[in-house]
């Protein structure tokens, strides 16, 4: 599948192609605290299919539990994040963050990483009140 997408300030601008049998859903600490949420939505792409369109992303290098460096990249305008990869020489495997995806709405996630961190109540969320916008 192809896509595109942005920054929430649109510094930053990508196509990529996309499996989206692939994407899936992390319930991390790490991606709780990068997202400020309860998860994290990728979808993945190996490199010869990203391409950055405009801008330059600001790279974090975190290290996971395993002990793995893990690069994140991010606007350095605004702050959103676009995508990680894995450190180190030889082809790359992006999983870029569905957020800044344009087309996020036709992408489903297909698996759960990390259920053990997941927030109990993340399973309850169709169940809770709705407004179409903020009251």
């Amino acid at each position: 599948m192809k896509i595109d997408g942005r920054c929430h300030c649109g510094y930053i601008t990508f196509e990529a192609e996309i499996e989206p049998d692939k994407t899936l859903l992390c319930n991390c600490t790490d991606c709780q605290t990068f997202s400020g949420s309860a998860f994290r939505v990728h979808a993945f792409t190996r490199e010869n299919a990203f391409r950055l369109l405009s801008g330059e992303p600001k790279i974090y290098v975190k290290t996971a539990e395993s002990g793995n460096e893990r690069p994140q990249a991010f606007c350095p305008e605004c702050g959103t994040h676009i995508y990680a990869a894995a450190a180190g020489a030889g082809p790359k495997v992006y999983a870029i963050r569905i957020g800044s995806i344009r087309q996020r709405d036709q992408i489903v996630p297909h698996t759960q990483w990390w259920s053990r961190s997941a927030q109990p109540w993340v399973t309850h969320v169709g169940s809770i009140r709705k407004f179409e916008k903020q009251p």
